[in-house]
């Protein structure tokens, strides 16, 4: 190949060319903006020195007790300091951070701690119960364990391990000389899908892509400086989608919750000015159906960042009165979060009522630092035409697309079949480029904001002595957005009641994906005995 005059005695070096990493947010934001209020949790209080001193002394601490480049670090953690610590000094350290669902049972728990190979787990003493049964259940080697003791939120919980938290990081250095990542497409996080059969999948994200993807955050939301972030969305959901690197930039202040209650919401709300935050409908519906005396007149209009299904137009109308701007936003894990954006255009706020709500239901287009996002044929790898109605799945290209699933070549290559992600999701592509899902191909029931397999809940199912056939579809729900509904079949001369099936349920899966209905019907089957998914979908909506 020929080179150009551009290609000769130009090329890379240390002083023109450095890696991607969101770690350079904080380091600019500890010097830049020192003395500004980083984190509020309860009665503590983080500037950004302090904030950039403490992840350089958890990245110190780790380094010494042996974690190396490419080593898993796991948390089971709740929305407080330690877990934004986590998300920069795990990875200061050449780490591989691993952010644990809380709400998973054991064995998943145990799963994706052997699978990840995880060397430490820092551990919210809250969870203390959960971790100690997931390590039992382990096949592996059993990971350091380090303790985090939230004494104001709880002040009882259970340790684990031999150091606590606060004593494993004092012994570190906060000048210590963390490094950039050697390349930007190593390794910065991981993070553990529900998979629609068998166990779940490995998601493993770059420092390139979240780096990007914090920015494209700030793009998307119009931040300003010294944003105030409110934490009701978790975490672990992909990273928190990028908010703990995206606030840094800005020079923004993280108010964390533990957990999501209505009263907790609004005096934060409040007290804090709060400018922005993000969560499932379920979050919406806690602010809006909290009760009057807990209710306030906010400041400013306060930005919602909301994913899962579009939010029907009269929550969007009761969230406007209450004072929140709602943006909807679409992706998956596999796509560090948010990657499509319903990108409201102003003209849309003339149309009528029914016409607006048809633009809101879409999910909408490209984040900015996702290069391509459109709509195929996966059979012939062609967009399907822009006309709303033909039927194909959701692709995506670009640079906030996962690396691949760890130790899982054969899903990681089906999942980038033709050079495109295959999200598995079905949609339409309207005449402007705007996608909208109408189905998805994995049956995954989204429910507070939680995946829940279909084919996980109907394996527990059949297990039921009485239970001869089972399936399961999603129910939309006012409050949770979606949950599961059970369709049965049960044995000749057998019987069973909608609360033994529930109560057989809640043993063998977490709380949340147990079904809240529970229908005794026979099983809608094509000629080949394959059950029917959209006709009990149908059949759902009636329940």
């Amino acid at each position: 190949m020929s080179t150009s005059i551009f290609d000769r005695d130009l090329p890379k070096t240390q002083a023109n060319y450095q890696p991607l990493t969101p770690l350079s947010f904080l380091a600019r934001a500890g010097a830049v903006y020192a003395e500004h209020t980083a984190i509020i949790h309860g009665s503590q209080r983080f500037t950004y020195r302090e904030f950039y001193g403490r992840c350089r002394r958890l990245a110190a601490a780790l380094a010494k007790a042996g974690i190396r480049r490419g080593d898993t670090v796991s948390a089971l953690l709740a929305n407080t300091p330690a877990m934004l610590e986590a998300h920069y000094g795990v990875p200061m350290a050449g780490a591989v951070l691993n952010t644990l669902n809380t709400r998973l049972d054991a064995a998943v728990i145990a799963f994706s701690l052997d699978h990840a190979e995880t060397r430490l787990v820092l551990i919210d003493t809250e969870f203390s119960g959960l971790l100690k049964e997931a390590l039992g259940l382990m096949k592996g080697p059993r990971p350091v364990i380090i303790d985090y003791v939230d004494r104001e939120f709880v002040p009882d919980g259970k340790r684990l391990g031999s150091i606590d938290y606060e004593s494993f990081i004092a012994n570190g250095d906060p000048d210590f000389a963390w490094a950039m990542p050697d390349d930007e497409w190593d390794a910065i996080s991981l993070n553990y899908t529900s998979g629609t059969t068998g166990n779940p999948k490995g998601v493993v994200c770059h420092h390139r892509g979240a780096y990007l993807v914090a920015q494209g955050n700030v793009l998307t939301q119009q931040m300003r400086k010294h944003p105030v972030y409110l934490w009701t969305l978790p975490m672990f959901h992909c990273n928190g989608w990028g908010y703990p690197w995206s606030i840094s930039i800005m020079g923004g202040t993280h108010v964390t919750l533990r957990a999501v209650r209505a009263k907790a919401i609004w005096q934060a709300l409040a007290e804090h000015k709060v400018t922005h935050l993000c969560g499932a409908p379920i979050v919406m519906a806690t602010i809006l159906n909290a009760p009057e005396g807990e209710k306030t007149k906010l400041p400013h209009v306060v930005e919602f960042t909301t994913a899962a299904a579009p939010p029907p137009e009269i929550v969007l109308a009761r969230m406007a009165e209450a004072g929140f701007n709602v943006t909807h936003v679409y992706g998956l894990t596999e796509t560090y979060g948010p990657a499509v954006v319903n990108d409201w255009d102003a003209d849309w706020d003339r149309l009528d009522i029914s016409a607006r709500a048809a633009k809101k239901a879409r999910q909408g287009v490209n984040y900015i630092p996702l290069e391509a996002l459109t709509v195929m044929n996966p059979e012939t790898m062609e967009r399907v035409p822009a006309d709303g109605k033909t039927l194909g799945e959701v692709m995506f290209r670009g640079n906030i697309v996962m690396k691949g699933y760890l130790k899982n070549r054969q899903a990681s290559e089906e999942a980038f079949k033709g050079g495109w992600f295959h999200s598995g999701d079905l949609a339409v592509l309207h005449e402007d480029g705007y996608v909208q899902l109408k189905d998805r191909s994995k049956d995954i029931i989204i429910s507070g904001g939680e995946n829940i397999s279909s084919i996980e809940v109907e394996e527990v199912l059949y297990k039921h002595p009485a239970v001869q056939g089972a399936a399961v579809v999603a129910k939309a729900d006012e409050k949770w957005g979606e949950t599961p509904c059970a369709f049965i079949e049960l044995k000749p001369g057998m019987s069973a009641t909608a609360d033994e099936i529930v109560e057989w349920c809640r043993k063998g899966l977490a709380r949340f994906k147990v079904p809240k209905h529970v229908v005794f019907a026979e099983l809608p089957k094509t000629s080949t005995g394959k059950i029917q998914k959209f006709k009990l979908r149908e059949m759902a909506k009636e329940v």
